[in-house]
């Protein structure tokens, strides 16, 4: 990647990029040249989870202190970026969603200051199937993401008896995430309804812990599981991802040891990582969200496995 005026060259690409040490992490004291750099460090890991899926842009053109704005309409853009055309239900008409396959888009990417990646839980190809299925855990304060580990040690239990495989991965935010690999012909009125089914069936066995419940006045000191995700409409954050929070953090996957670690220690900050520790894990421990694109897995049905 080399730089020149108003432009840096990615793969035989000349993508435009300005104001590239113009501050978007106040806090932090990390540029736009900075978010660049960062991407194009992770993109031969952070590719395979963009490839092939519709991308929502969330841009935050003066930092992550001012406002923002979604973007599902690919904005005006160069050759190289590929874009495809999808049927909005909630807009009622096609959108020409961007699609990250490459470099230079993901550096184009970072010129408009969209500091987050927001996928589609199918790829543009089969967008009826829901490739993934994924819980949320958002926790209500005083609780935090120590909370978040331990409803995703107990999630993984019950998964690990129906014989499906999970993956963690920290929000970025306050938060943690759970996939489910299926990439196979799993339809969203499955994902969506299972995992209901599984956020009700934690509820009902640590009331004092799951909440299932949207309504916010029921949050506090829980763990909220948001199953409702799980829709054709939806987006979650992609792994490695920036997040927009006062530092620089990142969607990071876990290692189920790090998960048990946390919850033993009671320190959240032991799952906060940014782009300097996410490249270093990446060297250490390679993807480690790879089989979330690779394996093949089918939904049960819950009940009837947990009866």
């Amino acid at each position: 990647m080399s730089p020149d005026a108003g432009h840096v060259e990615v793969d035989g690409q000349r993508v435009p990029f300005s104001n590239r040490d113009k501050v978007l992490y106040p806090a932090a004291g990390f540029t736009k040249g900075d978010v660049l750099d960062y991407y194009m460090a992770i993109a031969p890991t952070l590719l395979a989870h963009l490839a092939g899926r519709p991308l929502t842009l969330k841009r935050y053109p003066n930092g992550v202190s001012e406002k923002f704005f979604y973007q599902k309409q690919c904005p005006p853009h160069p050759d190289f970026v590929r874009t495809e055309e999808i049927w909005s239900r909630s807009n009622k008409k096609y959108i020409d969603f961007c699609v990250c396959d490459n470099r230079a888009t993901l550096a184009w990417l970072a010129n408009l200051a969209d500091l987050e990646l927001h996928t589609s839980m199918s790829r543009v190809d089969e967008m009826a199937n829901a490739l993934i299925l994924v819980l949320d855990f958002d926790p209500g304060p005083p609780a935090t993401i120590v909370e978040c580990c331990e409803v995703a040690l107990l999630v993984r239990g019950i998964l690990g008896e129906l014989k499906l495989e999970c993956f963690p991965k920290t929000s970025g935010s306050k938060g943690m995430q759970l996939y489910v690999p299926l990439n196979g012909g799993a339809t969203y009125d499955r994902t969506k309804g299972f995992a209901n089914a599984l956020a009700r069936l934690l509820e009902e066995r640590h009331p004092d812990l799951v909440l299932s419940n949207m309504k916010r006045e029921l949050r506090p000191g829980k763990v909220l599981i948001d199953w409702s995700q799980n829709d054709d409409m939806k987006t979650t954050v992609s792994a490695y991802s920036l997040r927009a929070r006062e530092r620089p953090t990142v969607s990071t996957p876990l290692r189920w040891q790090e998960v048990e670690k946390t919850l033993k220690s009671g320190k959240p900050e032991q799952l906060v990582f940014e782009p300097a520790a996410v490249l270093r894990r990446v060297k250490r421990y390679g993807d480690l969200f790879a089989p979330v694109e690779e394996l093949h897995q089918e939904l049960p049905n819950l009940e009837a496995a947990v009866s």
